[in-house]
């Protein structure tokens, strides 16, 4: 786990390890919960953003599963993200469970909701894990984990933001991508014999 102190506000932003991302996911049982979760780690979705999600935003492009952003919450503009095929054939799966139409949204929560929930999970991570970190981490930082690990991985910055919905690259590295991830330090540290 990655912190940095905001520069204007109390607080921290976090990035979080695969590990810990994979850690966070398994504390929550509830699909729904699971799902809303996933789309912000795992597809870099705000948290306005995740409660508009519906079976039908999953597409099968020539890109691959895309998950179809209609409208951003800062932005206003469209976008499509890529989706991992579990976390789309859960969200088609739970359209098909309840019966809804395809355009029904599968988390059907608020932002404060969302909120309580990962606090709920990171309080219960910070317990057991004994790292205050845990405190710190919220929805948004889910977004931020997700941008800079694709960033880690060697995606190209402006896929990540075309991905992400940033319109320019200055905003994606001065808000987002801050630190490394802590696998691409860890790469970096196993360059160096004596780290």
């Amino acid at each position: 786990m990655n912190l940095e102190e905001y520069e204007n506000q109390d607080g921290m932003k976090v990035w979080l390890s695969e590990g810990e991302v994979e850690q966070l996911i398994e504390q929550f049982e509830d699909t729904e919960r699971r799902i809303a979760i996933q789309l912000a780690a795992r597809c870099g979705l705000r948290s306005s953003e995740v409660l508009n999600v519906a079976p039908a935003h999953v597409a099968d492009t020539d890109a691959g599963t895309m998950l179809r952003v209609w409208e951003s919450a800062k932005t206003d503009k469209y976008r499509e993200t890529p989706v991992p095929p579990n976390l789309a054939t859960t969200i088609r799966t739970v359209g098909d469970i309840r019966d809804e139409p395809a355009d029904e949204p599968a988390v059907d929560a608020t932002t404060r909701t969302l909120r309580n929930w990962i606090g709920d999970a990171t309080d219960e991570l910070e317990s057991v894990t004994n790292d205050p970190g845990w405190s710190y981490v919220g929805m948004h930082d889910l977004r931020r984990t997700w941008a800079t690990s694709l960033r880690s991985a060697d995606v190209d910055a402006m896929v990540v933001c075309d991905w992400g919905g940033w319109d320019d690259l200055d905003t994606f590295l001065d808000h987002y991508r801050g630190t490394h991830s802590p696998e691409a330090q860890r790469r970096e540290r196993e360059k160096v014999d004596w780290l």
